[in-house]
Order: C-alpha cells, then structure tokens, then sequence
C-alpha cells in the first residue's frame, strides 16, 4: 500500500510492541511434515476476502468520513459478487455498516478497530491451513495501532488456520509474489530500521523463503520517508501471471515517485523469475488529471493497486477519461477471462490508499 500520508502526531507504541517486535529473532514455526509453505499468488481462487470497516479520525477529516465508509462499502458489494466477504466492523458502527452494504452478501465481525487496511494488519495466508503474522506496529511506529495488531490473530482464528509467528516486522502490501517462488519487495519498505533494524537483505530473503516458499526476491528500491508505509510495493508492481508484471509509471516529472518509478522499471525489464523467465513487463501510466482538484498531498492517484478475486478485477478510476480508459484496455488485455470493475475511491485514495490496501484474501488451497 502506498499510503501518502504521515498521521500529524506520531503514537507512542503500545507496549513497546516494535522493540519486542523487532528485537526478537525468533526462527519461524516450521510447517508440518511433508507440507511446504507457499503463499499463492492472488488470481489463485479464493476461500474469501477479508475487510475492516474502520475510518481513522487520525487520517480523516471528519466530513471525509462518510465517502471513505461509502467507498469500502462499495468495495466490499463488488466483491461479493464473486466472492464471500467477511468484514470486522466496530461494534458502534455495525448498523451503519450494514445499512451501506444493503442487501449484499458480507458478514459483520464485530471487533475495535484502528484503521481499515486489512492489507497489511490482517495475516498473509500460505499453504498447509496457515497464516503468518508479520507483527504491525503501526508501519513502524507511525500511527496508533493497539487494535490492529491484534486483526491478524483474530482473522487467523476465525478462518481456521495455524498462526505461524515471526521475528520479522512487515506488512501485506510490502510483498508482491507470483506463487510459483518469486517474489518483488521494496527495500524502503523491509529493509527500513523502523521494521527490522540490523537485518541484512540476505536474513531477510532467508527467512522469507521458509515463510512463504520464496526462492528469489527481486528487490525494487522504493523510496522512504515520503508515505507512511515507506513506499510499499503493492503501489509500484504486481504479477499478472507468470512472468509477467503489471508496474506503475509516474509520468510528472515534478513527483517524488517520478524517477523511483523509472528506476523500478529498469529493475523489473532487466530481471527474470525463481524459474528463469524473463519478466514481460507492462506498464501503466498514473493519471494526469483528477476528478476532485485539488486532491491534496496524500492522495494516491495510481491504477496498479487493483484487487484480484474469484473472476473478477477491482481497478480505481480518477476522472482522467484517457488514463482511465487506458488503465482498463490494459487490464482486460492481462485478465480476458476477468471481469475487470472499476469503483470510484476517491475516499480511500485521498488517504493515502486503494483497493488492494483494503482487502486481503483467504486462499481456497489450503
């Protein structure tokens, strides 16, 4: 998730909870005997997506509350229809809830909450009936995260699955895989003191690799500082398919993600896959003109934070008609048996995220 904007005042962390989190080094649970674990790449069939319908006032202005509960309402209606979706909603705002959703098939898990992005509180899934909590802290300490450190067991219980605990500090839209043991990850994102301080880039990929079945970690530099999550990678590059990935292109010279974006794909075209393949990568352009002006520094105005399900894309739109079109031509062109569904998200968006940010599947291979 590309989350463009710093909360105004930086909360202390519950507990100490990012020394314990970083400091301890414990090696991962290891899977059953005989089964590997492997994360599956998101166009796998899904069991379900998980969401939280839980605005920050922290992140919000209070009059952009209600279009950021009605964009995750509407996300959630798009998704059910292709897929069961579960919910975690805040016990007060349950009717609210389910009042947007209408008739829409979504179950409500009542829970407190912090913020909505399920993306990265929520647990990564992987193969062998578990999912790996990558203990958040508030992407390194930025915002206040004592609910939300605790989705991830919560989500983990209710689905079934075995915890697997780690040593390492992340979150799910820092990691981008293809299922087939390649992965792309930022290193202002991973790398980052804040998460994982004196882990090298070869700890990282080791532990990974028994984590979620990676063999090869391309690494993009991403860039810190700039956006809460310190650039994660779900903004700049996903896979497509095998050996092929979809990679955002900031075409005004005057963002900070301009030249980061060129560098990303000079990486990308010069890399191949954990089975040799040559990465075919496509491009799309970040729009040049939005529906509300002026959107304001966190907004983030990118088309490759779409959202997979079972038969269908979940893409943004932003007003730009020709940026919009083309956004779509090519994710028809990469998903032909998809319905691909654009939503205006514009809520969402002008907090710094998207539609990947808000969701997080649970895989039907288990």
């Amino acid at each position: 998730m590309e989350r463009r904007r710093f909360v105004r005042s930086v909360m202390s962390l519950a507990g100490g909870a990012l020394v314990a989190a970083c400091g301890e080094r414990t090696s991962a649970a290891a899977p059953a005997p005989g089964v590997r674990r492997v994360m599956p790449d998101e166009g796998d069939p899904h069991r379900r997506t998980w969401m939280a319908f839980g605005v920050s006032d922290r992140v919000w202005e209070p009059a952009q509350v209600p279009v950021v509960q009605r964009n995750l309402a509407a996300i959630a209606k798009a998704v059910a229809r292709f897929e069961p979706v579960t919910m975690l909603v805040r016990p007060a705002e349950r009717d609210l809830a389910r009042g947007l959703l209408g008739d829409a098939e979504v179950e409500l898990v009542a829970t407190e909450l912090d913020d909505l992005w399920l993306r990265d509180t929520g647990p990564v899934f992987v193969t062998g009936g578990a999912a790996v909590d990558f203990n958040f802290t508030g992407w390194g300490g930025k915002q206040q995260h004592s609910n939300d450190r605790r989705l991830a067991g919560l989500v983990t219980a209710r689905a079934g699955a075995r915890a697997v605990h780690t040593g390492l500090v992340l979150e799910g839209g820092a990691i981008e895989v293809d299922g087939e043991g390649t992965a792309i990850i930022t290193e202002s994102c991973v790398l980052n003191r804040n998460r994982n301080p004196g882990l090298s880039k070869e700890d990282v990929e080791d532990r990974l690799g028994g984590l979620l079945g990676l063999e090869k970690i391309i690494w993009l530099p991403g860039i810190a500082g700039h956006d809460i999550t310190d650039g994660h990678t779900d903004f700049y590059a996903r896979f497509a398919g095998p050996g092929v990935v979809v990679a955002g292109l900031d075409p005004d010279p005057g963002s900070y993600d301009h030249e980061v974006t060129r560098r990303h794909l000079e990486i990308l075209r010069s890399a191949s896959d954990a089975r040799g393949r040559e990465l075919r990568v496509e491009v799309i352009e970040a729009p040049t003109r939005l529906r509300r002006e002026p959107a304001g520094p966190d907004f983030a105005a990118g088309y490759v934070n779409f959202y997979l399900c079972n038969g269908g894309v979940l893409a943004p739109e932003f007003g730009d008609p020709e940026a919009d079109a083309a956004a779509l031509a090519t994710l028809r062109r990469l998903f032909p048996d998809r319905e691909v569904v654009q939503l205006d998200i514009d809520g969402i968006a002008s907090g710094g995220g998207g539609i990947h940010c808000t969701t997080q599947q649970e895989p039907a291979l288990r």
